[in-house]
Parts: C-alpha cells; structure tokens; sequence
C-alpha cells in the first residue's frame, strides 16, 4: 500500500501544476485565471445544474470526468481553443495530451491508473450523456467567466464564440435553457461595450460560408 501511496502523492505534486498553468481567461479582479479555478468551479456547476438536467446523471461519474479531464494539462499545457488554428496544431495538442494520460496510467496503480485513463477518453469522445454534459460545462464555464471578466480581455473571435455554444448543449433542454441566460448576458455586456452583436453574427455566418 504505501508504494502505492506514494505513487499518488507523486500525481498529486503534479497536479500541483494546474494551479500555476494560466488559461486565456481572466477574472473579474483583472487576475489570469488557472486551470484548477476553472476546473472547480465546472464541479461546482455539475452539482447545482443537476436537478434541472433533462435526464438522470452518473454524478460521481461526471464529477470524476470533470476533475480528471484537465490534469493532463500538467505536463502538456494548456492550448486555447482559438489558438487551434490549422490541422498540425490540433494533431500536436492531441498527441501531447494522449502521451500525458497515458503517463498518468503508468505511473498511478491499477485498477485507478486504467479508470483515469477510461475516464479522460469518454470525456474526449462526448458520446456518453455524462461525457456530453462534462463537454457542455467545460464550454458554459467559460463563457461565464468572459462575461465576469473586462470587455478588454476579450479577443475579436471570442465574440462569435458567445453564439456558438449551442452546439454543445443541443441534446438537453435544462442545459439548453441555461446556455440561453449565459448568451443574453454575453450579448448585453457586448452591446454595453458599443459592439454591435449583429455585425458579429453576420461576420460568423460569412465565415462560414466561406468555410
């Protein structure tokens, strides 16, 4: 058991690291935001978003997923999701990742070694309802906190994103209710900036066409 112990204590000194990895993202002090900050408070909104999902949740499952999810982050690093720009960097963010999860399912003992790694992988494959209402925070979570940040944080195509999230919360009507009250709170605080929302909507619908 201690060997065990001890291979845990090693985990968990890694994971000391996500605690100092920044993410683009910026809290209502003017302070970067962590990757544990955000982390937390995904955890925090599985459990009062619970009563009001469409259907019934593996709670320890999901909690697990989210708290699991962002620890290979620790060794690979955080990539925002506008920084994957082409297919070569989202093949080097996979890869990086993969090798951390694997890492991670050596050097913790079975059978937790193998849950962690089965874990990470439903999250990434979003086909479970649990890995789907996983995936639906991670992108909630940050649009909530663009919206406590200052304007100024905020770059040009993180506007669009604000019109996207509907494409992670489609499969739940409570998920899909609350995306909306995130969305209306993004777009006042655009229009209190002098952004015109419409001008971006129009933007992203061109983009798409072109694409």
């Amino acid at each position: 058991m201690r060997e065990n112990l001890m291979k845990v204590l090693e985990v968990l000194t890694l994971a000391e690291k996500i605690k100092c990895e920044m993410r683009h993202s910026w809290l209502s002090n003017g302070r970067q935001e962590s990757v544990a900050e955000h982390t937390w408070r995904m955890s925090l909104m599985a459990v009062l978003l619970e009563p009001y999902l469409e259907h019934p949740v593996d709670m320890a499952r999901l909690l697990k997923m989210i708290i699991l999810h962002d620890l290979v982050e620790a060794e690979a690093g955080d990539i925002p999701a506008f920084n994957i720009v082409n297919e070569e960097t989202r093949l080097l963010k996979q890869q990086r990742e993969q090798q951390a999860i694997e890492n991670l399912r050596q050097q913790l003992s079975a059978p937790t070694g193998q849950e962690v790694y089965e874990l990470w992988h439903e999250f990434e494959d979003k086909q479970t309802y649990e890995a789907k209402v996983a995936n639906a925070l991670d992108k909630l979570e940050v649009q909530i906190q663009h919206n406590h940040a200052d304007m100024s944080t905020w770059i040009e195509i993180e506007r669009e994103f604000v019109f996207l999230m509907g494409r992670h919360t489609a499969f739940d009507k409570g998920l899909e209710e609350f995306r909306a009250l995130i969305e209306e709170m993004s777009v006042l605080k655009m229009e209190q900036a002098g952004i015109c929302t419409t001008t971006v909507k129009e933007r992203m619908m061109a983009k798409g066409q072109q694409a």
